[in-house]
């Protein structure tokens, strides 16, 4: 199969689902969201039997924009699971999503919702084998006005359509970013073609047109990955969405982001072939890398509210994963390559994130609060759950014995092999903050009381999903190399 039809059947699928929403009942919605789930799942069976053209000097121009390589596989693997897992966390949160869109009593207004997550999904796919800038911009902003619609979907509630107005007004200005950027890097090189980049780089007489160029496209990634200066949407963006696209922003997003950051900064960080602006480049990374790994872990210490904790949170792993992007180790075959580290930090984030937000959904629907002060007394109301939800955030905070620590040890692997000792101090400094505010979550847990002690009810869904997502987090911490396989380390 051609891996070209690969976005092209994910658009169909989330076509199909818009088709037959004008036809399925209004109490029957889910339905929807489960045939959803069922062709994004033989869409991960088409990835791995798609192969790369045996001759692709036959399509010039369609190699030029898009790659099939292993990373794109593995990108292309991570958006099609992540997709999967947030339409399970939807079919969940689906009786809350009804009670704020149209009738409480129907689902009649949550149909659209199963299908949004596919387009963009189809998006973070192209991203995954875009190689051009061009083509990155394009899949970008499919993403991104997805996204859109998606954090602002729940329309009778106040919180969703500020976090949408605030989302849409900081991403257009992102997007403006973006254009010039591009505009910019094309003026000074002649082309937007990454693969002949680092040569046209290497020939200009000054670097200073490249490096301010570089420096726009920064600022508009930092907001897709929610890193420093354009992070100040996030906390309330992810406060006011509904949760399963909080969940969607905290990992699909990021992912997405990141591929595209990586394929970006490659010609950038050349070291042999470009020197001078490596180094500028790298000088500019670890600054936005320090910055957002303090800003989150910091800010992220007195909150309240836990999916405020969580937005803090994720800009403090995207700081994490930035301190691996500034690195840039080129790997060995006792080190991971950059690439590698940030896929192996993104899948294991993948894992634990969903499965917080998961147990998150769960205590809303019994409590109706999504406060902190919502998890007390759980470990006497709900013991398994509690246990899960202990797992996932030590995991989180990067303990060792699960899939959070090794994350965190690639990252500073990689920065200590390439002497960024100042961004290693501050990245201790982030992770003994981190450790205190999620803990307080535990603390919550065990130490407080509640007055409420009836019994925790857990959906099947969850149940499953928590269950076997705190599995694969102990499983990873002892044995990451499944995951270290699909990267080819």
């Amino acid at each position: 199969m051609s891996p070209y039809l690969l976005e092209a059947y994910i658009v169909l699928v989330g076509l199909v689902i818009l088709m037959l929403e004008a036809f399925v009942p209004a109490l029957r919605k889910e339905h929807l969201g489960v045939f959803a789930i069922g062709g994004l799942v033989f869409g991960l069976v088409l990835l791995f039997v798609a192969k790369a053209p045996a001759h692709p000097e036959g399509n010039v121009e369609m190699a030029r924009f898009y790659a099939f390589d292993s990373q794109a596989i593995f990108y292309k693997g991570l958006a099609l699971v992540c997709t999967i897992l947030v339409l399970l966390l939807a079919i969940d949160y689906r009786a809350i999503l009804a009670k704020f869109t149209e009738n409480p009593g129907s689902e009649e207004g949550t149909g659209e919702y199963y299908a949004l997550p596919i387009f963009a999904c189809a998006g973070m796919m192209w991203m995954a084998s875009a190689q051009d800038l061009v083509s990155i911009f394009v899949a970008l902003e499919l993403v991104t006005i997805t996204f859109y619609i998606l954090v602002a979907y729940m329309r009778r509630n106040v919180g969703s359509l500020e976090a949408g107005v605030k989302y849409l007004i900081l991403g257009a200005l992102s997007t403006g970013f973006l254009v010039y950027g591009i505009a910019w890097i094309y003026g000074t090189t002649g082309t937007t073609d990454l693969s002949l980049m680092a040569e046209r780089l290497q020939a200009l007489p000054s670097a200073t047109p490249a490096l301010f160029g570089l420096a726009l496209l920064l600022l508009a990634l930092a907001f897709k990955i929610g890193a420093v200066p354009m992070q100040l949407w996030i906390p309330d963006v992810y406060q006011g969405a509904p949760t399963p696209t909080t969940a969607f922003l905290s990992v699909g997003s990021k992912a997405a982001g990141f591929i595209i950051t990586l394929r970006i900064l490659k010609p950038f960080m050349d070291r042999e072939s470009v020197p001078e602006i490596a180094q500028h480049t790298t000088f500019i990374l670890l600054v936005l890398c320090g910055l957002t790994i303090l800003y989150g872990n910091l800010a992220a210490i007195p909150q309240t509210n836990f999916k405020r904790l969580l937005a803090y949170s994720s800009i403090a792993h995207a700081g994490f994963i930035l301190l691996a992007v500034t690195a840039w180790g080129k790997g060995s075959e006792t080190t991971l390559s950059t690439p590698q580290a940030v896929g192996f930090y993104l899948a294991t984030y993948l894992i634990m994130t969903i499965g917080i937000f998961f147990a998150l959904v769960t205590i809303r629907n019994a409590t109706g609060s999504e406060e902190i002060a919502a998890f007390d007394g759980l470990g006497k109301r709900s013991p398994a759950l509690a246990l899960a939800i202990t797992v996932l955030l030590s995991a989180l905070a990067g303990l060792p014995l699960t899939a959070g620590f090794y994350g965190k040890f690639f990252a500073f692997r990689l920065a200590i092999d390439a002497d960024l000792w100042f961004g290693v101090g501050l990245a201790f400094i982030g992770v003994a903050a981190g450790f205190y505010y999620y803990l307080k979550v535990i603390r919550a847990m065990y130490w407080r009381t509640s007055d409420d002690t009836s019994p925790i009810a857990i959906s099947p869904i969850a149940r499953y999903a928590i269950g076997t997502l705190t599995i694969l987090t102990i499983i990873l911490g002892f044995w990451p190399n499944p995951i270290l396989w699909l990267l080819g380390a």
